[in-house]
């Protein structure tokens, strides 16, 4: 194939639940690959479930897209995602590419496995299962992950393809109606008539054994279909199915009443024939037989229905006044058979199409002439010959060809219809005079004169045309009068004038006075808004560009738009229509920009810098606007953050990566625009560097104005801020503001002598009225989702912050909700989603939209492909006798207390009652000990990470150790201790200096093993000395058990790194984990749209952990 499968695209195709059964299924030789042909990209396969075989086809289109089909029926699946089956299938295509099969596998047709052959199902009413076969299908339901294998076997099919004929036929019912049915012939070397069609389809569907004949069963493990009668087989199934449906869910006689058309013929409804009827179109064999007479194929015919009308004078009808009727002989009608429902006409074995109305009318041309004393004559009196040619001569000629004879054509007037409008405006009425001219008859359409028939000429009146015209006017609300029409309603106005008479002038020509004229705006240039920023200001100077409209009606115009009228009354009489795209772009704009009319002088305005970037690509898309050069200069340095080239100091420029480069241009590109942003990018791809890359290239604005500037952090990295500042730029003076009252203030009266200040967020909420009065030139907000709850004290002191610019740095901008972004751009850039109202109002695509210039996020595996390997795994372990006893009374106990909770107070005011009961029941999965006095059992998990640890040793792997509960560091450094085991020990307790201290002392190889606090050492710290990191225990956010393995995995590490979490079996552990997958992409969601938004613990995840 000339596209390559990976398993993340078919992940992608399948979604995670599909992909994980496939899996299954192509590791136990499910699959058995039917068709498969290179060249082409297609392949189809068959997997076989439970009780059926399934089949899948797969193209591929140029582009590498590539789209599936199965025939299960996955109602579990959403839309977009994929089955199984068709999982099974792609895997398996996969391993082929891989192993390097799939250039010679092009028709092969080998088997390895032996077939299974399935028992025989009864049509008529499913049979009661047995519980084995519940319980098998419960293991169907619950397939585990496979284990890994070296290879798959992969099946060819052998199974013989069988010849199929398909004999469309009509059956009759009503008066004169007809529908199609069809019936089967099959076999291998002889074709065997199929007896009981609905009972074939049915097992075939089922694939199931079939008996046809006496010396002919279908077995579907030895026959299978070519592609097209394969497709036209499952059709008729589907068609089956739909019938059963209607028959079992109508009255008792119509469900055991034997089914129209007989047991050999199945019926084609009109809906399910437009999808059949080009299969069989392409299917090898097909006769088409009805009325005695057999067709080999279905054959669709483009040529005009093969029909004559001819009409002549009839003087066998004079009359005593001697004036002569009229006949018409109608040729070819006796010949067709017309299915009015299919909107098909047969004729000599080929299918003409024909459109609803004319194959009505032929229809009943039909029924009527066939109750007619002569079958094929038409006679017409002369009172009756203006009208017929009025109005059924033209219809004729849109159902075959119409003959006038010599001396009927002499009577004829046969000129082409040309249509007048007159429209006049008195006194703000609409007046409006139609008439329609043939040759040189002019007829008004609503005077009640025939007007037809001119000195004994007949008029032959384009009827349809006048009808649609007529139609036209109708619908325009007019006032009728015998000599016009008449409007007074101003918005009919606007609506006949811009929206009726544009139809109207592809049918006939208008004549308007001046007075109408005035009411159209037309002719005048394109609306239009220049937008462009002044550099000196930061702000953006708009103009309107309104041709034809004066400056002091532009308010009344931004109104009209706001109040979504359609139109705008200029002071000329002219209605503006606002419905055209480019006022539509120009409302949009002025929605998105939050334009206000008051702050219009004439037709200018002003709005922040910031907005601007909401036009990113909008002048590509939206042509009535008109972006300034340095609008659109700012918008590609937004796009291209290293076109302006800052250059990166030359301490720096040799150690930093490319990426690292492109990281400090950006917050360039943001600082130089005053727009505040959020580095995001993933743990351990050096934020620190790039930050301070950027400081060392503000000193000297720093040092001119006397104004440092600030990092904000979690106490334990104040230090390691101030060793990084001093290993990569000496020339910085950083202090960190800490000790005591006396000795912060010191520090913060002298600002002016200091580069960077250095504070951590417990410290500055008990500074912030003393950090409130100073100014910085920036702001560095590390590990920033510490302000992510708007509503903390945290988050309200760092807003209290005065600086310039302002950066976020977090490798986690999102972990439970969306609010949390917007809690973080609220600091560092507040313009950009002004307040938390309007920000929920948005969609997250629009969120999403307007973050991205100011978001930057790379991922490890997108610049650091040299970085080794994470693995990570879940090991689990199961609860001692006493320990599960204790879980066991406990968990009954928390069900019972939940309950309660729930019903009386809601999960709003018991969520933390609830949420320590949960914890419990996590703390006995670690150790009993914790919290239940007097425990002198055992735990599974303790003892489980003992020999882990052991293991680890022996093996010579150096360790990181998790745990949130600082009870249970302790208790597993009691033990290390008894074994004489050294470690290094890390928690909220330990001073920020010593954190730093040990974290170098453990990278330098003095121990191999380091009991971290979670939440102490679970950011901040680089400990690339490590190669295994253990997670005893869980915690309800991913990111922090991610951030936590990313002390290890980040830029430095040489070794693959091993994640081993540590689970509980059968207990809310198991839950957690299960919860923790759901919230595993929320940062995607922004980052990369489209996936279904995720928040924190709900009470339905409360009721699936507890299982209530």
């Amino acid at each position: 194939m000339s596209f390559q499968l990976t398993k993340k695209k078919i992940k992608t195709i399948c979604g995670s639940y599909s992909y994980e059964r496939g899996e299954v299924d192509c590791r136990a030789g499910k699959v058995s690959i039917v068709d498969y042909d290179p060249a082409l990209l297609v392949c189809a396969a068959t997997v076989k479930g439970t009780h059926s075989l399934f089949r899948v086809d797969i193209r591929a289109g140029d582009d590498g897209d590539v789209r599936a089909d199965c025939e299960c029926l996955s109602l579990n699946l959403s839309a977009s995602q994929s089955c199984r089956h068709i999982a099974a299938a792609l895997l398996t295509l996969y391993e082929l590419q891989q192993s390097g099969q799939h250039s010679a596998v092009k028709s092969a047709k080998s088997s390895t496995a032996a077939p299974v052959r399935l028992p025989d199902r009864s049509p008529a009413s499913p049979a009661v299962p047995t519980e084995a076969a519940l319980t098998d299908v419960m293991l169907g339901l619950f397939d585990p992950k496979p284990a890994r294998s070296s290879r798959a076997s992969t099946i060819f099919d052998s199974r013989e393809p069988l010849n199929v004929e398909f004999i469309v036929s009509l059956f009759p019912y009503g008066y004169r109606k007809n529908m199609f049915s069809i019936e089967l012939k099959i076999g291998s070397q002889r074709l065997y008539v199929v007896p009981k069609l609905r009972d074939f389809l049915e097992r075939v569907g089922q694939r199931e054994r079939c008996e046809c004949s006496r010396h002919f069963t279908y077995d579907p493990e030895l026959h299978c279909f070519h592609e097209t009668n394969d497709a036209i087989i499952r059709k008729l199934i589907e068609i089956h199915r739909n019938e059963k449906m209607y028959r079992d869910t109508s009255s008792a006689y119509a469900a055991h009443a034997n089914p129209a058309g007989g047991e050999r013929a199945l019926l084609i409804p009109p809906s399910p024939w437009e999808e059949l009827a080009p299969l069989l179109a392409q299917a090898p064999s097909v006769r088409l037989e009805y009325d005695g007479m057999s067709y080999e194929g279905l054959r669709f015919s483009d040529m005009p229905v093969p029909l004559l009308f001819d009409l002549e004078r009839d003087d066998s009808s004079a009359r005593t006044d001697n004036s002569a009727g009229y006949r018409m002989n109608v040729q070819g009608l006796d010949r067709l058979t017309v299915l009015e429902s299919y909107g098909v006409i047969l004729s000599e074995g080929a299918l003409l199409k024909l459109k609803p109305e004319p194959c009505r009318r032929l229809a009943e041309l039909q029924k009527m002439l066939a109750n007619a004393r002569d079958a094929r004559t038409i006679r017409i009196s002369p009172e009756q010959m203006a009208p017929f040619m009025e109005r059924v001569v033209p219809g004729l000629m849109g159902l075959g060809s119409v003959r006038l004879s010599q001396a009927v054509s002499e009577e004829v007037v046969q000129a082409p219809l040309k249509a007048k409008l007159y429209l006049d405006r008195v006194r703000d009425r609409l007046l409006a005079g139609l008439e329609f001219y043939y040759g040189d008859i002019v007829i008004n359409p609503l005077e009640n004169a025939e007007g037809s028939r001119r000195a004994g000429r007949i008029l032959m009146r384009e009827g349809d045309k006048e009808a649609r015209i007529l139609e036209l006017m109708e619908q325009a609300n007019f006032m009728k009068t015998e000599s016009g029409y008449l409007m007074e309603d101003e918005e009919g106005q606007y609506d006949f004038l811009y929206h009726v008479i544009p139809q109207l002038e592809k049918l006939l020509k208008v004549y308007a006075t001046t007075a109408v004229k005035i009411r159209l705006h037309v002719g005048h240039a394109p609306p239009r808004i220049r937008v462009d920023v002044d550099e000196r200001t930061d702000w953006l100077e708009c103009k309107f560009e309104l041709d034809g409209v004066p400056e002091t009606e532009i308010r009344n115009l931004i109104q009209s738009l706001s109040e979504k009228r359609r139109y705008c009354k200029l002071p000329s009489g002219a209605l503006l229509p606002l419905e055209t795209p480019d006022y539509e772009a120009i409302n949009r704009f002025i929605s998105v920009m939050k334009v206000d009319k008051g702050a219009l002088i004439g037709s200018e305005f002003r709005l922040p810098a910031v907005r601007g970037l909401h036009l990113i690509d909008a002048e590509n898309r939206e042509p009535a606007l008109k972006l300034g050069k340095s609008l659109r200069g700012m918008l590609e340095n937004m796009r291209n953050p290293d076109s302006l080239d800052f250059p990166v100091p030359d301490s720096l420029s040799s150690i930093m990566r490319d990426y690292q480069k492109f990281g400090y241009q950006w917050l360039r590109t943001l600082a130089h625009y005053r727009f505040g942003g959020i580095l995001a990018d993933d743990m351990g791809l050096g934020k620190t560097l790039q930050s301070i890359a950027y400081l060392v290239s503000a000193l000297p604005e720093i040092r001119s104005h006397g104004q440092p500037a600030v990092i904000v952090c979690p106490a334990s990295l104040s230090y390691n801020w101030l060793n990084e500042l001093r290993k990569f730029a000496p020339e910085v003076r950083a202090v960190v503001a800490d000790g005591d009252k006396v000795e912060r203030s010191r520090t913060l009266a002298q600002l002016s002598q200091i580069d960077v200040l250095i504070t951590s967020y417990p410290l500055l909420r008990r500074d912030v009225e003393a950090y409130a009065e100073a100014y910085f030139h920036a702001l560095i907000l590390d590990e920033a989702q510490a302000v992510k709850n708007y509503a903390t004290q945290t988050a309200q002191s760092v807003k209290a912050l005065q600086a310039r610019h302002k950066f976020a740095l977090t490798g986690t901008p999102i972990e439970n909700s969306l609010e949390e972004l917007w809690s973080i751009c609220d600091v560092v850039f507040p313009e950009l989603f002004q307040d938390r109202r309007t920000f929920s109002e948005l969609t997250r695509e629009a969120v999403a939209k307007r973050i991205r210039p100011f978001l930057l996020r790379r991922l490890k595996t997108d610049v650091l492909s040299e970085l080794p390997e994470k693995i990570e795994s879940v090991q689990p372990s199961v609860l001692l006798p006493e320990q599960k006893k204790l879980y066991l009374s406990y968990l009954a106990k928390l069900r019972k207390e939940t309950l309660k909770h729930l019903d009386e107070e809601g999960f709003g005011r018991s969520r933390i009652k609830i949420l320590a009961g949960l914890t419990r029941l996590r703390q006995l999965c670690c150790h009993p000990g914790l919290f239940v006095e007097g425990y002198d059992g055992g735990s599974a998990k303790f003892d489980q990470l003992l020999e882990l640890i052991e293991e680890c040793r022996a093996a010579g792997k150096r360790m990181l150790v998790f745990s949130q509960f600082t009870e249970m560091l302790g208790m597993i450094s009691r033990e290390l201790g008894y074994q004489g085991v050294p470690f290094f020990y890390l928690d909220g307790q330990t001073p920020a200096a010593e954190r730093v201290d040990l974290c170098s002392r453990f990278n330098d190889g003095e121990r191999e093993l380091f009991l971290i606090s979670l939440k102490a050492g679970g950011t901040g710290l680089n400990l690339t000395g490590a190669d295994t990191v253990i997670l005893y225990d869980l915690w309800w956010n991913p990111a922090v058990e991610q951030q936590a393995a990313d002390r290890a995995h980040r830029m430095g590490q040489k070794n693959v790194v091993q994640v081993v979490r540590l689970i509980a079996q059968d207990t809310v552990e198991e839950k957690m984990y299960a919860i923790q997958q759901r919230k595993k992409h929320l940062i995607d969601e922004v980052i990369e749209p489209g996936l279904e938004a995720l928040s924190s613990i709900t009470e339905e995840e409360i009721r699936d952990l507890l299982m209530i």
